[in-house]
């Protein structure tokens, strides 16, 4: 689909992943209304950042684990943009495991909850409020950004960085995006990708990722069969690719790790056999 003179929604646009897709989504030509919570110092960059830019675009504050919030979200964009063409379902908050502990003890009360709440609840929501208006453009696109947590799990040497719950609702947000690509046909595409360690997303400029030793670190780069952690840069040229080039792709599931989860297999040396 044509990125130029398209409406974007973009979950999570106050700092990292959420607001890069934002900006290259308005330099390509879209009009992004992008959502923040918490976070305010980033949110006011960004909504300096974003009002600098060509375009009639929008920064709007809203709770996505609140119904009511997300429906007055979307009938904000219908009533002043009439359709939506791209919805970025971004939103996420997982506890580190090296950060939190242990969901016991007194200081983690509510995480649990919290992690599905958003990472899964909000999703669910923003998608189920958002479909209708979807479906109002001849040709829409939705990119869902769900972790590797949903394979890995609080295993190897991602386990000090993926917590349960958020290892949990990733899981389920793969089986919601096949219901959805379902709910969508034939003109709405929902594709979803995986991500591995990013720089701000469990990697670097993370505090979790500072908390590890540089043992600890070095295991997840060796781990990892491109030997690095991911870029922005790196989302963003996937998710345009998404929008732009795979109009026969629907329902599909992208790993965009670094080959993280291949990397705990090695492959022997082929052995010169018996006959």
């Amino acid at each position: 689909m044509e990125i130029t003179g398209s409406i974007a929604l973009v979950l999570g646009g106050a700092r990292g992943i959420g607001r890069a897709l934002g900006m290259a989504l308005a330099r390509a030509g879209a009009t992004v209304v992008l959502t923040w919570y918490d976070w305010p110092e980033e949110s006011v960059a960004m909504q300096g950042e974003l009002a600098a830019m060509a375009g009639d675009h929008l920064a709007v504050q809203v709770d996505l684990r609140e119904p009511q919030q997300v429906r007055r979200l979307v009938e904000r964009i219908e009533k002043k943009y009439g359709r939506l063409d791209i919805l970025v379902n971004n939103i996420e908050r997982g506890g580190m495991p090296v950060v939190h502990g242990a969901y016991g003890r007194p200081v983690n009360q509510g995480q649990w909850e919290l992690e599905l709440a958003t990472t899964l609840g909000a999703k669910y929501l923003v998608f189920q409020e958002a479909l209708p208006l979807l479906k109002k453009s001849p040709e829409a696109a939705v990119v869902v950004l769900s972790s590797i947590a949903a394979l890995v799990g609080r295993s190897g040497p991602a386990g000090l960085l993926f917590a349960d719950g958020y290892a949990a609702a990733n899981r389920a947000v793969s089986s919601l995006v096949e219901t959805w690509a379902r709910q969508g046909a034939p003109t709405v595409r929902v594709n979803e990708i995986m991500l591995g360690i990013f720089e701000t997303r469990h990697g670097e400029g993370t505090k979790g990722w500072g908390l590890l030793t540089a043992e600890e670190r070095r295991a997840v780069l060796d781990h990892t069969l491109l030997g690095r952690t991911g870029k922005l840069d790196d989302v963003v040229r996937t998710v345009l690719f998404l929008v732009e080039n795979a109009p026969f792709m629907t329902g599909a599931q992208l790993r965009l790790d670094g080959g993280y989860v291949l990397g705990g297999e090695k492959i022997p040396p082929m052995p010169d056999g018996v006959l």
